[in-house]
């Protein structure tokens, strides 16, 4: 057997070697020395590869890149076996949310990045994704010295139903809170719950800049979306004081559950974790930002941390699927009280211009102390998807209040280039990192790679629809927020309303060497 196959090695190489000497290659190795002064030839040869002869490439699906990612990112990763370097996550960071690109070298802290998720939406390989914390919620879901809580955002209603073969934009609200009791949640909290409170809070505060009782400029920018206020961190630092102070919702209600909850039902603080269903994966970053630990400082235990976890819309289907919980054959259930409760305002903060929207309702009610008109409950002029609106309400006692919505960071950078010339002529400003707002964050399903504008709308149209639907549309409605008030905060901005409720940023500035105009890239 040995000598069989050794003679077949022979035989194969003394084959190939005569094969070899047939195509006469010395002849060309000699043919080739000759020809070095001639140009015509390329030193890389004639390979299918752009860079080996030195012109841009022609093959459909040129090899384009990919934007980098830290190993630490809290929010995304990477499997480098399904990346093919299509260059659509360059695509969508660089020229959608201008962030890669858009900083000199060196960096000096960690690899910029907004934690928007963006890139995983448009990524058609699935290369890039959240990183998964459903093992870690389900842990704590086991522990039975663990009080499990959960909240969830108002777009993952309108979403969740698409990883369970529904259309875009089914409502599946009463199954999802069905489904989150069914994994063993103890308490079901509604993310509109704070939505709301983010108004009272948020109104006030404009108010507050808008008569010169708080010695802050104009135009005030919204702070719900964790994507745009790191963008601001780390391009716009300058303007922290438009920045309003208030917390997003998510971290609202992660303060509220381990203070205001926590003392009524009497339960020890330290023994709730609690989770966030967010649409975003920037959500995962700000649940850990240093900042975020504002009811370990009312208890003095610092080891709390108000979001112990956040899953994305994603996450929370797969966590499903994972346990067998069919979300259709789920019946409606509703919110469990105390942080439960909301109302139209805070549905429409899923879509961009929503939560201008809310809060328009509710500064008209403040200044007038009389119920908005039936405009305001429709504010036609700052919904749809174009990348930045424009508003202007008439307020009896203010006179004209000019508001601007942009979604996307590069639409947001053109807002803020006006705001650093001077040339704004607002008084509030939303701000959203995803285009379409929080209904299509880098967390949701994605039906379409990338998310069309068709999604979107239906996403859109859902919400608008719940808003219709709701008993009460305008935050200050909602008895469960002004029995809050009533029995802890004591009234919108108060000083433990500032402790809980309100927050600091960061100068990430420094971070890199920022670009002028003229070094900025052209789009890809």
């Amino acid at each position: 057997m040995e000598d069989h196959l050794k003679l077949e090695k022979e035989v194969t190489r003394r084959s190939f070697l005569k094969m070899m000497g047939g195509l006469g290659l010395s002849g060309l190795a000699l043919t080739l020395a000759g020809c070095e002064n001639n140009t015509a030839v390329n030193a890389g040869g004639d390979g299918w590869l752009p860079q080996q002869y030195q012109i841009a490439g022609t093959w459909p699906a040129q090899v384009r890149g990919r934007v980098p990612i830290e190993a630490s990112n809290p929010s995304i990763v990477r499997d480098d076996q399904k990346c093919v370097l299509c260059g659509q996550c360059l695509e969508i960071c660089r020229n959608t949310q201008t962030v890669y690109g858009h900083y000199g070298f060196p960096l000096i802290n960690d690899i910029v990045c907004i934690n928007c998720g963006q890139c995983s939406l448009w990524c058609p390989t699935g290369a890039i994704a959240e990183r998964d914390d459903t093992e870690k919620v389900l842990q704590a879901l086991q522990d039975p010295d663990k009080y499990v809580v959960v909240q969830t955002a108002p777009a993952t209603r309108v979403a969740l139903g698409e990883e369970f073969g529904l259309p875009p934009g089914s409502w599946v609200m009463g199954q999802q809170v069905a489904a989150l009791r069914r994994l063993g949640f103890k308490q079901v909290f509604d993310t509109n719950f704070t939505a709301d409170l983010t108004i009272m809070e948020e109104a006030t505060e404009l108010i507050k800049r808008v008569k010169g009782e708080l010695k802050k400029p104009l135009p005030q920018f919204t702070s719900c979306s964790p994507g745009w206020v790191k963008f601001c961190e780390y391009f716009y630092p300058d303007l922290f004081p438009n920045m309003s102070s208030c917390k997003s919702p998510q971290q609202m209600m992660g303060a509220l559950v381990k203070t205001y909850f926590a003392k009524t039902k009497n339960i020890d603080p330290e023994k709730i974790y609690s989770v966030a269903i967010m649409p975003c994966t920037a959500k995962k970053f700000e649940a850990q930002r240093p900042e975020m630990n504002d009811s370990g400082h009312y208890w003095k235990k610092q080891s709390l941390q108000d979001v112990d976890a956040v899953l994305t819309t994603r996450e929370l289907a797969r966590l499903l699927k994972r346990k067998g919980i069919d979300l259709n054959s789920l019946p409606e259930e509703s919110y469990d009280p105390l942080l439960g409760k909301s109302t139209g305002g805070a549905i429409i903060f899923g879509a961009t211009g929503g939560v201008m929207e809310a809060a328009v309702r509710t500064a008209y009610f403040f200044i007038t102390q009389q119920e908005p008109p039936a405009q305001l409950l429709s504010l036609t002029p700052v919904r749809g998807l174009s990348g930045v609106k424009e508003a202007a309400v008439d307020i009896p006692g203010v006179g004209t209040v000019r508001v601007a919505i942009c979604h996307g960071m590069g639409n947001g950078r053109q807002v803020l280039e006006a705001v650093r010339r001077g040339e704004a002529p607002w008084h509030f400003v939303e701000f959203m990192s995803c285009p379409g707002g929080c209904q299509s964050g880098g967390g949701q399903p994605r039906t379409s790679v990338p998310p069309s504008d068709e999604v979107r709308q239906k996403r859109m149209a859902s919400l608008y629809s719940a808003d219709v639907r709701m008993e009460w549309r305008e935050s200050h409605e909602n008895s469960e927020v002004l029995a809050l008030y009533q029995n802890f905060l004591g009234h919108p901005m108060s000083e433990l309303a500032e402790e809980l409720l309100h927050t600091d940023y960061v100068d990430r500035g420094k971070s890199f060497k920022q670009l002028a105009s003229e070094e900025l890239p052209d789009k890809v």
